[in-house]
């Protein structure tokens, strides 16, 4: 079990020309349910969770609230690994107004590998050990980006969402890879864990993450990887991810799903015990796992209780 949490500063805060300290806050400790809270209730429930912490924004607002991000998930005894979101690299103070590219596959294998290069060294700066897992921002890698981490000494990459795939996802694996792999393209060096997608109609696939899934299919998820012996289930979520979209308060469907998610993984934990990264554990890389097929009652309640998260619970004063 991989808990991942994608920790970044978010762009819409920053296209806002929010304060400094406003942005960081939004992003990192929103509504009272961010990195504090997610940190707290994994504590809580012993589980061992991997924060992919992009250190790009340093370039706009200083190391200090990226610092101070990797100094609370090691302080808690989490790990960090590196996340990219490149537009960072082309960013002013100046309301969004100027940036980079947004995708990671806009950029050639010699610039992808400059910009993980750059990121690596920043994150290092801002406290972490040395990354040796990544996930581009968006998900939007390609293979010239495996081959970039295979130069630069990368053992994983994250990146894979079959949600997403082809369209931002662009690793060349079908949709519906959830199973570890060592695609060629990565010159057999870096170990692809996908993120897990459950299959919720024929022929589309919905990520793993607690704004995405219900209870319900979480639960399903979980026991439909068990049942199948899969050799590894990849989950996302985000620092600002618990909160509405303005950062200004929970979101209640998505805290009540998160920490039902905890719960879960505690309770099961002899079946499916979470892993970081840097534990290095032998994946099996050989199995022809398959997603979790769709169901008409589970989906329809879950697209009920979206309804409600986004008509009430972000719209919420």
């Amino acid at each position: 079990m991989f808990l991942t949490i994608d920790t970044e500063i978010a762009w819409r805060h920053h296209a806002a020309g929010l304060p400094v300290a406003e942005v960081a806050g939004r992003s990192f400790e929103p509504g009272g349910v961010g990195l504090a809270w997610q940190l707290d209730l994994l504590a809580r429930h012993g589980l061992k969770a991997c924060f992919f912490v992009d250190p790009l924004p340093a370039l706009v607002y200083g190391l200090a609230p990226i610092r101070q991000a990797v100094e609370a998930i090691l302080a808690a005894g989490q790990e960090v690994q590196l996340h990219l979101h490149p537009q960072w690299a082309g960013a002013r103070a100046d309301a969004g107004a100027s940036h980079g590219r947004f995708q990671l596959w806009e950029y050639d294998g010699g610039e992808q590998a400059q910009l993980i290069e750059a990121a690596a060294q920043l994150l290092g700066a801002a406290g972490a050990p040395p990354p040796i897992a990544f996930r581009a921002g968006s998900y939007a890698a390609d293979d010239a980006t495996l081959a970039a981490l295979a130069a630069l000494g990368f053992v994983y990459d994250s990146s894979h969402n079959g949600a997403g795939a082809p369209a931002i996802s662009r690793i060349a694996l079908p949709p519906d890879q959830v199973a570890p792999v060592v695609p060629l393209a990565g010159g057999g060096a870096v170990v692809e864990v996908p993120v897990t997608v459950i299959e919720d109609r024929a022929g589309h696939y919905r990520i793993f993450q607690p704004c995405a899934l219900s209870t319900g299919e979480a639960a399903a998820a979980l026991d439909h990887a068990v049942g199948a012996d899969h050799a590894a289930v990849t989950i996302v979520s985000h620092s600002f991810e618990l909160a509405n979209r303005a950062g200004t308060r929970a979101n209640a469907v998505h805290v009540r799903r998160f920490a039902a998610l905890c719960r879960l993984l505690d309770a099961r934990r002899m079946e499916l015990p979470t892993a970081w990264f840097g534990d290095r554990r032998a994946l099996p890389l050989d199995r022809a796992d398959r997603p979790l097929a769709p169901d008409r009652l589970r989906t329809g309640w879950r697209q009920a209780e979206q309804l409600w998260s986004n008509w009430v619970e972000e719209r919420a004063a």
